[in-house]
């Protein structure tokens, strides 16, 4: 079914409100479930809101903190989430880099015991828009087995880069896993196969049931290259925000433990260096208009597809699965 995207924003921040969340935390958690609805992540969408909500009853989750940072060198700020809400504390990071960023010209933020932050593109895009570049990764509970392995021993661990570009910046964001689990808990929910190639079972065999992958493995994407590009997001997150290893990892896909993963946002002006944004903006334009292999599907920028997602789902509404907007509604109605 299709829902129009202010009608669901306001039934999530209103769920979150109703769970002690502050009227502001409420409307940024909101925020990025809705735009990963609207972008076609629903995997990091409103999915993972009854979740989020048991967390918050359960105090879990703290939807009235942005963490206790310091900053332990003039350019690297140390925050403890305190079991905030991950975007919460994320933004409130960024709001505090940018302080720093006229003096220093590159500010970094090393992020422990905050809750899931969802979409990492929220972020990048957010600081691209206002001329800065960011870089953005997490880890989370082991849910990846390493190349040439079948066991899960890393995080799916994504990435996401934002660089400033007139009204369409480019936005990278990806696993280092082929999937996020939330996309096989997503064709869970749709009753869907996943795709050969993207799980193996308990047991290390390749399998098609996402009900399966959940207790397997996540293959990391591009073999031998995803699992080391995996591998050091994994071990430069845990050095610098002191965060466990993902075997160690909890409270992302559970509300029985306090979210122990950890997070890293670096922040560049990019006039501390040449300033070259108006090039780089002709030559992202160049891209776009160069030949194609398709002659119906021009060659694409990343984060142009979720710019023209977004923009025909805010005029036709977001698909929503059915079971899932009942669900919200009773939680509501509870």
């Amino acid at each position: 079914m299709k829902i129009m995207p202010d009608r669901l924003r306001a039934l999530a921040t209103s769920l979150l409100e109703s769970r002690n969340a502050s009227p502001q935390a409420a409307a940024l958690q909101a925020d990025l479930l809705v735009e990963a609805e609207l972008r076609g992540l629903p995997s990091h969408g409103l999915q993972r809101l009854p979740l989020l909500l048991s967390r918050l009853e359960k105090g879990l989750a703290d939807g009235r903190t942005q963490g206790a940072a310091t900053w332990s060198r003039q350019a690297f700020l140390s925050v403890d989430g305190e079991r905030g809400l991950g975007p919460v504390v994320l933004m409130g990071a960024m709001r505090r880099l940018k302080q720093r960023l006229p003096q220093a010209g590159l500010a970094v933020a090393a992020i422990r015991n905050a809750n899931h932050i969802g979409m990492l593109a929220y972020y990048a895009e957010a600081a691209a828009r206002d001329g800065l570049i960011a870089i953005v990764m997490s880890t989370s509970e082991a849910l990846v087995h390493p190349f040439g392995g079948t066991q899960a021993m890393l995080g799916t661990n994504p990435l996401a880069i934002g660089i400033p570009s007139d009204d369409r910046p480019f936005v990278l964001d990806l696993a280092t896993s082929v999937v996020s689990m939330g996309k096989i808990r997503n064709h869970a929910l749709r009753d869907l196969p996943i795709p050969p190639g993207w799980a193996v079972d308990a047991e290390g065999r390749p399998t098609l049931d996402p009900v399966a992958a959940q207790d397997g493995a996540i293959a990391p994407f591009g073999d031998a290259k995803g699992y080391g590009l995996g591998l050091a997001i994994e071990l430069l997150v845990a050095a610098l925000a002191g965060s466990p290893p993902s075997p160690d990892v909890r409270g992302t896909l559970d509300d029985d433990h306090p979210a122990n993963k950890g997070d890293l946002l670096v922040l560049i002006d990019p006039s501390a260096g040449s300033g070259a944004i108006p090039a780089l903006t002709a030559y992202l334009d160049g891209l776009r208009l160069s030949r194609p292999l398709e002659p119906t599907r021009p060659v694409a920028v990343p984060g142009d597809g979720a710019r023209g997602r977004r923009a025909a789902a805010m005029d036709g509404g977001i698909v929503l699965p059915q079971p899932l907007f009942e669900q919200l509604l009773a939680l509501e109605a509870a």
